[in-house]
């Protein structure tokens, strides 16, 4: 029995281990070391690695977002997030698999949005963060949208997410805003509170979610074209993703991915 308890301790530490790393005002070497290292330091296990950014205004909650997903903690005196800010959740999705989710959490300000850029290269995921009780914070966001599409992965799954969502009172973007922005550009739309917790795990889990059923297909269609060209015979165990990489996506989506980006999740 004894055994067992520790057995069921260990396992769930490992589903839900965090860590964060903080680089201010950093070169893009500097991150990558950071990166770097944290992964030649981390033995636990996983399926597949998912990097994630998060954009949006100065004060809109995104890096309280992700101290309540990575540690269930919220920081009233969270000051501005200077240069990059970088932390890891290992977590469970369906079919049983390990996923960890690479957040990136990047500045707001305009001073240091070139410096920003660079980092949503590779990234599979990423919220759009906007509060409110902020109008310019949501006028904003086809900016950002923008600076999404022309820097991280093709068929990167993007959600809106309006934070801040406890302050009903003081609201002056409302959900059918949100909703409608959502549809009209293929996006995932959710509210969220980091303040009391509503809604985070659900979008972090979501979009997660939705990134394995994106790249397992899109795996399981270049295994196949590869057996109709002649490539590995029907029935070779090369299907899927493997167990343990980051996921690399192609330089071009493919066509169906075209038409709607945020997939079964849009305006939801």
């Amino acid at each position: 029995k004894r055994s067992q308890k520790t057995s069921s301790r260990q396992n769930s530490q490992r589903l839900h281990r965090t860590e964060t790393l903080v680089a201010p005002l950093s070169s893009a070497s500097s991150i990558a070391r950071l990166f770097v290292g944290s992964e030649a330091m981390d033995n636990e296990s996983y399926d597949f690695i998912f990097k994630i950014v998060l954009l949006g205004d100065s004060g809109v909650g995104k890096s309280n977002l992700v101290f309540r997903f990575t540690k269930n903690e919220f920081n009233k005196d969270s000051k501005s997030t200077i240069g990059v800010e970088f932390a890891t959740k290992t977590v469970q999705i369906e079919d049983n698999k390990l996923v960890k989710a690479q957040i990136w959490d990047t500045a707001g300000q305009e001073r240091y949005r070139s410096i920003a850029s660079s980092y949503y290269r590779g990234a599979v995921g990423a919220l759009l963060v906007y509060d409110v009780t902020d109008r310019n914070s949501f006028n904003h966001v086809p900016m950002w949208l923008k600076e999404v599409e022309e820097n991280a992965e093709k068929d990167c799954l993007i959600m809106l997410v309006g934070n801040k969502m406890d302050l009903n009172d003081q609201r002056t973007v409302f959900v059918r805003d949100g909703r409608s922005f959502a549809r009209k550009n293929g996006l995932a739309f959710i509210e969220t509170s980091a303040l009391d917790a509503t809604g985070v795990d659900t979008a972090f889990q979501r979009i997660l979610q939705e990134i394995y059923k994106t790249q397992t297909k899109k795996q399981l269609k270049s295994v196949n074209s590869k057996s109709e060209g002649g490539g590995p015979a029907p029935g070779a165990p090369s299907a899927g993703p493997q167990r343990g990489a980051t996921i690399a996506l192609s330089s071009q989506p493919e066509p169906a991915q075209q038409q709607q980006r945020g997939g079964c999740c849009a305006g939801g």
